[in-house]
């Protein structure tokens, strides 16, 4: 049983070092680059999504709770994605986000079959509302529409 745990922490700790050399080699950031803020709590999509960025040229800054999607958005972000499954009040973080007056483009992802999410999330003010799977899909379109 140990064992198995100091697998588990070594395998943590390397998924660890890998996020952080993702997001440290895309945050300096180029002024042309497209700038994306997301709100996500799932770690191992947060890496696929900054893989797909950092592929793109787009640049992604990840925040897990509504407070610091607010503050990273002062950065001229042109995209706001969020992941309605979040633990962290997703709508409320929407809605947060359009009571600030910022016009920003808001793309919220979710379970296909949480209808009542997707309708609070709508009202909240997200723009699109898709299925995880259709937003892991098109993911490459939906982070470059940010470089235009």
């Amino acid at each position: 049983m140990r064992h198995l745990r100091e697998k588990f922490i070594l395998l943590a700790i390397g998924v660890w070092k890998k996020w952080r050399i993702i997001f440290e080699s895309i945050s300096g950031g180029d002024k042309d680059m497209g700038r994306v803020v997301a709100l996500l709590d799932d770690l191992f999509f947060q890496m696929k999504m900054a893989e797909t960025a950092k592929q793109l040229g787009v640049e992604l800054k990840v925040a897990t709770n509504g407070d610091a999607l607010m503050s990273l958005l002062e950065s001229g972000a042109k995209l706001v994605i969020v992941d309605l499954n979040a633990r962290s009040q997703p709508v409320e973080a929407i809605e947060k986000v359009r009571q600030a007056g910022k016009n920003i483009r808001v793309v919220g992802f979710l379970s296909h079959v949480q209808r009542e999410l997707a309708a609070k999330a709508q009202t909240a003010g997200c723009d699109e509302v898709m299925p995880r799977s259709s937003f892991t899909q098109n993911l490459a379109a939906i982070l470059s529409a940010a470089k235009e």
